[in-house]
């Protein structure tokens, strides 16, 4: 009698509702009311007047076909749609009348990324910042939101990083001699030719070095060694190693076998060499000349990877690190890049000398600081210029001012204040969305062309200009390695080692090639600004030898990646869900996992991310040694299921991740599991099913504005650092129609984004 009463009482109040009344009658009231309020939401006596993030909740479940749950009656197709557009035109209608940009942080400090690439455009230098600041963390799968405070720690990093940087910039060698070395890693195979090498070698390694003084270097090279601590891959002969500066040959090594009786430190012992350099960036190459190729005989085709003493036997020689020592006897700081950019005037006269100071600091603040400069910002590097004037001279004196930039709140920090009493939500500056704006677009500072924009107010009038310009500009590539590396979790490959048991040929040469096949393709969609449902259905990929053998593709040759294209009658490789990377971040070291991959592509592709799982959740059983038939993975993941705690979940997880099974946990296409033919057969989380990734793929790209809205919240999340919320869902829409209407071309979701109200406005402090 009291579930009837609540469930009257339910439709009594669902009858006033103007959104399809009867649809949400059937559907939503008997479970989601006052009595039953199951998971935890209640529907009766709500609108979404009243309560709009509820509704927003309940649109976003309609619009996965979450709702209502898979064995309860169901909502035709049309009475989906119809329910669905109902609500969303109220929402939008209440989100224009009472607009809700969400607030950012008033000070949000530059994360790791974003100060490197800082200064590389401040100074024309690139440092790498690895060894200087320490890792950031992440929220909302990325690492630009959780910056708001400064530690003391994490102060005196930014101090030394400001030290090292300004030196290098100026060009004031250390006071004593050091050094920098690079280790390459451990499971790098060296036997073949590396992108970017000259033709004719075999592995080593290339980097760009900045030398702060024009004066002499010493390089020293170590040769790999197992554990033993002999050097591998000599086989009785010698070998050639060849140490190259911006492609011209410094010195020719000979790494000679031992004789017998003597140590293996005889063979690079002399690979030492102290020449003169000229300051700034140089490119320093370490690499071997080719010799014949060598196959160890074997029965099967031999491995790819050669990288331990082992398993892979190197069969020549590779280099296990460089070291760079100096400046010896330095003769001055050169005429560098970072000089060029820093040095606006050069004073001849004791009188012009401080004039000069104040407009290199004016030039550099202005930028740094991200708006003009008043002469309250250069008190600052002016008494550190002053200070140091007497004993460091007019150089080292502009040094200690650039540090004291380098130092200011005002570089570090971006910072959004609220106008004086503000009244509601408004719109933040021009030069606050120059930031913005640059920030999202290249990681970094607004150049001079936006900032000029700025400051005279055009901005905003010209603001599809200015996205069609930094989008070609090839500081955009940020949205690659930094935005897209974090959302489809590619920094993860660094630290991934499948098991070398199962995958024997894995090496660091197949990781990179894995992550370099999905830059290339995210850059090709970003530049030639193509539609983002490409990334799901792309009949082309980028391919390099190694990766092109990796994926049993012929005809591949060489270490130069290329785009290939595929006959859609054997395509096995094509958008994100067929790329290894994507496939090896998603697995165990030992097996795939449908589990992990099915919570991706709901996180990731589809935008609605599973609750975390209970505490205590048992772990998958795994096969044992002894049982008289090994089950497959989802003979276990249905077993796993039994558990009540668990099938909430992984009813959704799992069979959307069971459809890419024929992959394996590095990426390889397989026909079976163990022997045994793979089952393939999945389904959506509205129980549609499919086959397989071709099944997939048509099902996720049957309704693309799933994908599209995802993207969207990701872009957004991503540009304002700080997470999506209810009341940005009316932009997202919003964005997201936009981009229909353009075929959902990249471009048009990053006109849409820096054009919403979350990205123009902000709300006030409360």
């Amino acid at each position: 009698m009291l579930r009837g009463a609540a469930l009257l009482l339910a439709i009594l109040s669902f009858s006033a509702f103007p959104q399809d009344p009867a649809t949400i009658q059937r559907y939503c009231a008997t479970c989601h009311s006052t009595a039953l309020h199951t998971a935890g939401l209640i529907l009766e006596n709500s609108t979404p007047a009243q309560h709009p993030a509820r509704w927003e909740k309940v649109v976003r479940r309609l619009r996965a076909r979450q709702m209502p749950p898979l064995g309860a009656p169901r909502p035709s197709e049309a009475a989906y749609r119809s329910l669905i557009t109902s609500l969303e035109s109220t929402l939008d209608q209440l989100a224009a009348t009472r607009p809700d940009p969400g607030r950012t942080d008033t000070f949000r400090r530059l994360n790791r990324t974003e100060y490197r690439n800082s200064i590389r455009d401040l100074f024309a230098l690139d440092v790498n910042v690895q060894d200087l600041l320490p890792t950031d963390e992440a929220a909302h799968g990325f690492d630009n939101i959780t910056v708001a405070d400064l530690s003391p720690t994490l102060l005196e990093k930014y101090l030394a990083a400001a030290r090292k940087v300004s030196r290098l910039a100026v060009g004031i060698p250390p006071r004593r001699p050091g050094g920098d070395t690079v280790i390459l890693r451990p499971d790098l195979t060296q036997e073949e030719h590396f992108d970017g090498r000259p033709l004719g070698t075999r592995g080593g390694a290339l980097l760009t070095h900045t030398f702060p003084a024009d004066a002499e270097y010493e390089f020293t090279i170590r040769l790999a060694r197992d554990r033993n601590e002999h050097v591998e891959g000599l086989n009785n002969r010698p070998h050639n190693v060849e140490l190259l500066i911006d492609g011209e040959r410094a010195k020719l090594f000979t790494a000679r076998p031992p004789d017998k009786g003597e140590d293996h430190s005889v063979v690079d012992r002399d690979m030492t060499i102290r020449i003169p350099v000229s300051a700034g960036p140089h490119q320093i190459i370490v690499t071997f000349p080719k010799l014949p190729s060598t196959l160890l005989e074997t029965e099967r085709q031999p491995y790819p990877a050669h990288f331990n003493m082992d398993r892979h036997p190197r069969l020549t020689p590779a280099l296990y690190s460089l070291s760079i020592n100096g400046p010896y006897s330095p003769q001055g700081p050169g005429d560098t890049p970072s000089r060029q950019r820093i040095f606006s005037c050069r004073p001849r006269t004791a009188p012009e000398e401080e004039p000069c100071a104040q407009q290199i600091f004016r030039t550099v603040a202005r930028r740094a600081f991200r708006r003009p400069v008043s002469d309250a910002d250069l008190r600052a590097p002016l008494r550190f210029y002053r200070d140091a004037r007497p004993a460091e001279g007019f150089d080292g004196a502009i040094e200690m001012g650039l540090r004291a930039i380098l130092v200011s709140p005002e570089f570090l920090f971006r910072v959004e204040r609220d106008p004086a009493n503000p009244s509601g939500p408004y719109r933040i500056s021009e030069l606050e969305l120059a930031s913005r704006l640059s920030f999202f677009l290249w990681s970094s500072l607004p150049d001079d062309t936006l900032l000029d924009a700025a400051i005279a107010g055009r901005l905003r009038a010209t603001l599809p200009q200015q996205v069609e310009r930094m989008l070609a500009d090839s500081r955009s590539r940020s949205l690659v390695t930094n935005f897209a590396a974090q959302w489809l979790y590619l920094r993860n490959l660094d630290a991934v080692t499948p098991d070398m048991r199962a995958f024997v040929d894995f090496d660091d040469n197949l990781r990179q090639a894995m992550r370099r096949e999905t830059e290339l393709f995210l850059e090709h969609i970003v530049r030639q600004n193509r539609p983002v449902t490409e990334l799901l259905r792309a009949n082309y990929t980028f391919l390099n030898e190694r990766l092109a053998r990796h994926y049993q593709i012929p005809n591949i040759y060489g270490s130069r990646f290329r785009l290939v294209e595929f006959p859609a009658s054997s395509r096995q490789r094509g958008g994100l869900l067929r790329h290894a990377s994507v496939l090896t971040v998603t697995s165990y070291a030992t097996r795939t996992s449908p589990v992990i991959r099915g919570k991706w592509i709901l996180d990731n592709i589809l935008g609605i991310p599973p609750p975390p799982p209970p505490a205590a959740v048992p772990a998958l059983k795994e096969n044992s040694t002894t049982a008289a038939r090994q089950l497959t993975v989802r003979e276990r993941l249905a077993q796993h299921r039994d558990n009540a705690a668990c099938r909430g979940c992984h009813q959704l997880m799992d069979p959307i991740g069971f459809a890419l099974e024929n992959y394996d946990a590095v990426g390889r296409w397989r026909n079976t599991e163990d022997s045994l033919p793979l089952d393939v057969e999945g389904a959506l989380p509205d129980g549609a099913p499919f086959r397989g990734i071709e099944g997939l793929e048509q099902a996720l790209l049957a309704r693309p504005e799933l994908f599209a809205t995802t993207l969207a919240e990701k872009l957004l999340t991503y540009s304002l650092g700080r997470g999506v919320e209810a009341q940005d869902a009316a932009a997202v829409r919003r964005i997201v129609r936009q981009a229909e209407a353009s075929q959902f071309r990249f471009s048009s979701f990053i006109l849409g984004i820096v054009e919403s109200t979350p990205f123009q406005m902000r709300r006030p402090a409360s």
